[in-house]
């Protein structure tokens, strides 16, 4: 048998279908797949104001906080400085927010601008179009457990 047909049945031996079919039920694979899904639905409603689910959301994290860090920022949303900060690239160069300096040079302060709360003005009445969609989808009661449940999947990362 050759060298290479060897290394293939040693490799196939210790991924075997069963054994890799299992990751089909991979927690990060289907909360992937179900974000890009309900990702698709979003971005589709607010296509009108050119805005992305992500960048809706972005939005709304500052106005609800008026002012506030990269840092803060990143934390709320659950993401490294460097991806937002790339994020935010295209909503600052739209007029959306103004990031400017803190105190501290390295810090730097993110707000929304009046042209950012009319896009957001717009998107809104678009966003709570799906919402409700999605919540009668899915029923009130299993939407309110389905928050509750990301909520823990989402502590884990600060449990660990």
């Amino acid at each position: 048998m050759s060298k290479k047909l060897e290394d293939d049945k040693a490799i196939e031996h210790r991924v075997d279908r069963p054994r890799v079919a299992k990751c089909m039920d991979c927690t990060c694979f289907n909360l992937r797949k179900a974000t890009r899904a309900i990702t698709q639905l979003y971005d589709e409603s607010l296509r009108p104001t050119g805005l992305r689910a992500t960048q809706f959301s972005l939005l709304i994290a500052i106005m609800i906080l008026e002012s506030v860090t990269v840092t803060r920022l990143a934390e709320i949303a659950v993401m490294d400085r460097t991806t937002l900060t790339r994020n935010l690239r295209p909503l600052e160069k739209k007029g959306l927010i103004k990031v400017v300096s803190g105190d501290d040079q390295r810090t730097r302060i993110v707000t929304l601008t009046t042209h950012g709360k009319e896009v957001l003005a717009k998107a809104l009445p678009l966003w709570e179009k799906a919402q409700a969609r999605v919540i009668k989808r899915l029923g009130q009661e299993r939407w309110n457990s389905l928050q509750a449940d990301l909520g823990e999947v989402v502590s884990l990362v600060n449990k660990s």
